[in-house]
């Protein structure tokens, strides 16, 4: 039987877990794999009529400006515009608030309501949305070795360090490097690297919550849960783990985790996964690597970094400030050196519509509202623009998401700011496992630019 029908057949075949439960990904797998035939034919249509058509010219500042404005990446979930913010799927955020299934009628759109959209551009029923939340549930338990590892770690280990040691152990049960090597068709490398990104997916809430509770020792505590809820979505599990039960923070985490599921594929932890997922590293390998790109201060430690800004600020200025007093605070720090953490972005040129989603639900819930720092990150809101205009040196003067997204966690009573980046590192992973499924899908090759040195450099740009 041909590979692609024997693997049609695989799909409504049910599976078992490690733990012998009983689960199944077919709905989505199916839903994936009537919108494949499509995408691999535009890809052909592509490569045929446009292989020799121009993307514009590389310059020695692409090269030697970390090859920012380079058009060098496949990447089929998100697009982000600098006048318009991100699109999935040619989907602005507020399009998707409208469009995909929430927990509850008024409340939030699901984490896998999101996922759905990324890998499959379609929008899932509510129906489908609850059963891949089943399933995701059914796949969440960890590995008692995964389990005995993360204690093992010093509790001094950094989050985030953990949680990619935690994600490349998992590569021991990887389903696709157990088929790759035994002579699997390339054809259906897509099929056991969905199944593996599931099985991600389903286990980082219980990773996350996991280290939170060994680094900052709340584990021994008899009230909080230590089982998966196979009835709860994917992130009402992850805050119940954490032992954070306030409906508002549930809410919270399910916008949270959907804004920051997805930002195209140049950041670096979405192109770290492409790259070592282009050498068929398996969806572990390939995440690890993803999160250890997030774990730099130049990509995800944004939001500590704006919370540790306002809480100084908030000691250093009167307690109901004017904007005056907040212009003099930011206009100290651009003069001392220093830059507004939380405003400006490498290719947004307007406020990030990620940022104004979070303040929309921020400003409708009363407790947020009545919050001093809040009202302080809300008022920087209003100030900072107009000083960075004024300091003429900063491409794009509006907030972006990390202005509030750690003021938020701060007021929902995560305190330890080293752990925000796992929170986020949780969140991002629909994106680039999403797009390592369609880098199979599509027989991508490794990656693997020319570099040149120098020197070469001047030879190639040198005028006879």
């Amino acid at each position: 039987m041909p590979g692609l029908v024997a693997a049609a057949f695989s799909l409504v075949r049910p599976c078992l877990s490690a733990h012998g439960r009983r689960y199944s990904s077919s709905a989505l797998k199916t839903a994936l794999q009537t919108v494949i035939p499509e995408k691999r034919a535009l890809l052909q249509q592509v490569k045929f009529e446009r292989a020799n058509a121009s993307l514009g010219d590389d310059k020695v500042a692409n090269l030697l400006g970390g090859m920012r404005g380079l058009q060098s990446i496949l990447w089929e979930g998100s697009v982000l515009d600098p006048n318009n913010g991100i699109r999935f799927h040619g989907t602005s955020i507020r399009q998707c608030l409208k469009l995909l299934p929430t927990a509850s009628p008024g409340g939030q759109i699901l984490p896998e309501a999101m996922f759905w959209f990324l890998l499959t551009g379609k929008v899932p029923t509510a129906e489908q949305t609850r059963q891949l939340s089943a399933d995701l549930a059914l796949q969440a338990d960890l590995p008692d070795y995964v389990t005995r590892l993360l204690d093992s770690l010093p509790r001094s280990l950094h989050p985030m360090t953990q949680l990619a040691i935690a994600v490349a152990a998992l590569n021991h049960d990887s389903k696709f490097s157990r088929l790759y090597a035994t002579g699997m068709p390339k054809s259906e490398y897509w099929e056991s690297t969905f199944d593996d990104v599931i099985t991600l997916i389903a286990k980082l809430p219980a990773l996350a919550a996991k280290i939170y509770h060994n680094i900052y020792n709340y584990a021994t505590s008899d009230s909080l849960p230590h089982v998966i809820d196979r009835s709860a979505d994917w992130a009402l599990n992850y805050a119940n783990l954490l032992g954070m039960h306030n409906a508002n923070f549930v809410d919270f985490l399910r916008l949270y985790c959907s804004i920051h599921a997805d930002h195209e594929g140049g950041n670096v932890s979405a192109h770290a996964t492409h790259l070592v997922g282009s050498a068929l590293s398996d969806s572990f390998l390939s995440y690890s690597a993803g999160l250890q790109g997030l774990a730099g201060p130049l990509h995800g430690l944004a939001a500590q970094e704006v919370l540790r800004f306002v809480l100084q600020m908030q000691k250093s200025i009167p307690q109901h400030p004017s904007n005056d007093d907040i212009a003099a605070y930011l206009w100290a720090t651009l003069n001392s050196g220093r830059v507004i953490p939380g405003y400006g972005h490498a290719v947004l040129r307007r406020p990030d519509p990620r940022f104004e989603v979070l303040m929309e639900y921020a400003l409708a819930k009363p407790d947020i509202f009545g919050d001093d720092l809040f009202q302080l990150v809300l008022q920087i809101s209003h100030v900072a623009p107009e000083v960075l205009i004024s300091h003429g040196k900063t491409a794009n003067p509006y907030p972006n998401v990390d202005s509030l997204s750690g003021v938020l966690l701060y007021h929902f009573g995560i305190r330890e700011t080293s752990y925000y980046t796992v929170v986020f590192g949780v969140a991002r992973s629909m994106g680039p496992l999403a797009q390592l499924i369609w880098d199979r899908v599509l027989g991508l090759p490794i990656e693997r630019p020319k570099s040149l040195s120098l020197q070469k450099i001047i030879e190639l740009t040198s005028i006879n």
